[in-house]
Order: C-alpha cells, then structure tokens, then sequence
C-alpha cells in the first residue's frame, strides 16, 4: 500500500478537469495532481512528435513529484502516446478513448456520432477502435476545430462557442446519430449547450467516468490505494500560468485553486 503517493493527471490544457472531477468523486482519499500544458494547446492540432515529446516530459515530471499512477486526461495524447508511455515507465498509466463501445450498445438508430480534435479524428486509434465495436454500426466522426480554444478562454457560452457547437452538432444530426460521444476530454464543459442542441431523445457519452473506475482497478490490482481516512488534496500546474489561468481553472475545478507555474 502507497498511502502517499498522488495520482497524476494531464491534459493538453484545462480540459482534462473534466476527468480530475471523477477521479476526485471515485476515489475521495487519493491525493491528486494536475498538469495543464496550456503553453501547447490545443493537443489536437500539434505534429505527432510534439505531443510525444509533451507526454514523456509532463510523466516525468508527474513520477518526479512522487506519481504512483499517471492518467492522461487527453484523448489525443492517449492515441498518440499512450505506448510510448507505458514503454517508457513502469507506474501504471491509464489513457482515455472515445467511447465508442458504449455509444454502439446504446444506439436504436445504428448510427453514432463521435466529436474529436482534428488528430483524434485522424489518428489509426480511433479508427482501430470503430473497427473493432462498430459491430455493423455506422460511426460519423466529426471533427471540432475551436471548441478546445473556446474552454481554455472560458467562452462556454459565447456566441462563438454556440455557433461551433451548433455547427458540429447539427451537422451529425443530420446523419441520423442519436448517439454523439464526447472523444475530447474538454467537450464536458460545453455539454449544456451540446444537449440542448442534440435534444433529449439523443444521448451524449462522457467517457470521463470510466476512466476514473479504471484507474481505481488499476491502484487496487496493483496494491497502491491511499490508507487515508480523510479526503485528499489537489496539487495544480499550469505550463503558462496567468491571472486568467487561475479564474479558468478555479471555476471549471469549483473552487478558488492556487495553479503553480510549470516551466519545462
């Protein structure tokens, strides 16, 4: 048992709070930490090295600072670099993919939707994992250039922000989803507006639980779950930290945080 030890998490910027939130709700007793690399966001429109390159150096720097586990709150991060990373490092790393298994089971229409950045869409992951649960569904992947900015700005409900959101999603409406998987870990914040644009009858997939449930099984098949009887803190690093910087988070977290600057 590591009673200790915190589970680190990053994304490309803010948006992996989204899953921080349920890990905090799954597992209440772990110290956590949190890596924003906002100075290279969004992930998704980055060369493949660079994302590599961010990956390796945010692990690092997580283990460094006592990491028993390392989550990578970021879709593209994961299908970019999630095996260079579990080459590269022995504490158990969880990844995030779009959730296209549970979209597929929950369908009437046969029809699923997936919203991603740019290199999710494109990456031989997804198309990896359409292949192997689309199980004769159709699968419309739809990419959603600006939405990742929109979160880090705090735009959730500009007039900016739904016009993109109108656009992307209208536009897998009319494909006949009536399922649409959020494959980008900042789309969470936007759900108000993505549901109300897809409706009721459509459902919208989070996947950010189901990675809070694996990195549990992950802790307890690997004997590192906290002892502690209390709950645990929050540790936030930003790689470009701003008087912004510590509004966006605070309020996407819901809670004042302090967000310490990371500068590697």
């Amino acid at each position: 048992m590591n009673e200790a030890g915190p589970i680190g998490v990053f994304d490309s910027g803010v948006g992996g709070l989204s899953v921080l939130k349920w890990i905090r709700e799954t597992l209440p007793n772990e110290n956590l930490i949190y890596v924003a690399d906002s100075q290279y966001a969004p992930y998704g429109e980055q060369p493949q090295d660079l994302i590599e390159q961010r990956a390796k150096v945010l692990t690092q720097f997580l283990i460094d600072e006592g990491a028993k586990a390392v989550v990578v709150a970021c879709n593209t991060a994961t299908v970019s670099a999630i095996n260079l990373l579990r080459d590269n490092f022995s504490v158990p790393i969880v990844g995030i993919e779009p959730g296209i298994k549970p979209a597929v089971s929950l369908s009437k229409s046969g029809v699923v939707g997936v919203m991603a950045t740019t290199n999710t869409v494109n990456s031989d992951s997804v198309l990896k994992l359409i292949n192997r649960f689309a199980d004769g569904r159709q699968v419309e992947i739809q990419p959603c250039p600006g939405l990742v900015e929109c979160v880090e700005k705090l735009e959730l409900n500009s007039p900016r922000t739904h016009q993109l959101v109108q656009q992307y999603v209208t536009a897998l409406l009319e494909k006949g989803v009536d399922t649409i998987v959020l494959g980008c870990t900042h789309y969470p914040f936007l759900l108000p507006s993505i549901q109300k644009i897809a409706g009721n009858s459509v459902e919208v997939i989070d996947t950010g639980e189901a990675v809070a449930r694996e990195a549990k099984r992950r802790l307890e098949d690997a004997d590192l779950c906290s002892g502690f009887a209390v709950r645990g803190v929050e540790v936030f690093w930003s790689s470009q930290v701003h008087r912004q910087t510590q509004n966006t988070i605070s309020t996407l977290w819901g809670s004042k945080v302090l967000v310490k600057s990371l500068s590697i």
